[in-house]
C-alpha cells in the first residue's frame, strides 16, 4: 500500500487520524511526563518527540497505516497515539507488526486505550490484511498488559524476552509478549 492515504478511524468517542503540527506541543508534554513514561527507560526530548511524529506520519503516508494521532471526538482534544508499527530491533518472535499506545495521563481511566486499540485491530485484520498482531511491554507495566487482555490478546509466556535496547539489569529489561490472530 505504498503512497496510500490512511483513512481516519473512528469509534464512538475517538478519532484516530494523521498527525497535525498542532499535536507537537501536547505530544512533547506527554513524552516528558514522568508518569506517562514510567515504563520507559527515560523521558523523550522535544526533538525526539517531533522525530517520532515525523516517522509516524511518513509511515501512514507510505503504508496506509502506522501510529495514528488520537483525539476525543467531542472536544477535539489530542490525547496521544494508538497504532501499529514494525519493531526496529531483533528478537526471536520477529518479524511482525506491533500494536501500541501512549496516552496523556489526563486521558487515563476512561477506557480510551482499549477502545482505540480495538479500532486498530479491526483495521489491521481488515483492510491491512494482517494475520497476527503482537504487543509487548515491560513486565512491570501492568496497565498496558490489562489493555492487551481487554482487547483479546493472549500472553505468550514462552516469548517473553529481555529487550535488546535496554541495558542488562535495568528494571525494565524484562518484557512480556502478547499475540492476537485474525
Amino acid at each position: 500500500m505504498t503512497g496510500v492515504s490512511m483513512p481516519d478511524l473512528t469509534t464512538d468517542r475517538l478519532l484516530l487520524r494523521q498527525w497535525r503540527d498542532s499535536d507537537r506541543e501536547p505530544f512533547a508534554a506527554l513524552n516528558a511526563d514522568p508518569a506517562v513514561m514510567e515504563h520507559f527507560p527515560r523521558l523523550v526530548t522535544r526533538e525526539e518527540s517531533d522525530a517520532l511524529i515525523d516517522r509516524a506520519s511518513a509511515s501512514i503516508t507510505d503504508q496506509g497505516w502506522g501510529l495514528w494521532a488520537v483525539e476525543v471526538r467531542e472536544t477535539g482534544e489530542f490525547i496521544g497515539f494508538t497504532g501499529m508499527a514494525v519493531p526496529r530491533f531483533e528478537a526471536a518472535f520477529l518479524p511482525g507488526v506491533e500494536i501500541g499506545w501512549r496516552l496523556a495521563k489526563s486521558a487515563w481511566g476512561n477506557g480510551y486505550a482499549p477502545e482505540a486499540a480495538r479500532a486498530v485491530l479491526d483495521f489491521g485484520f481488515g483492510p491491512a490484511g494482517m494475520s497476527e498482531i503482537l504487543s509487548f511491554t515491560a513486565a512491570t507495566n501492568l496497565p498496558s498488559q490489562r489493555v492487551m487482555q481487554k482487547i483479546g490478546m493472549i500472553h505468550d509466556e514462552a516469548g517473553d524476552f529481555d529487550h535488546p535496547r535496554i541495558p542488562a539489569g535495568h528494571r525494565l529489561q524484562r518484557h512480556v509478549l502478547y499475540r492476537i490472530s485474525r
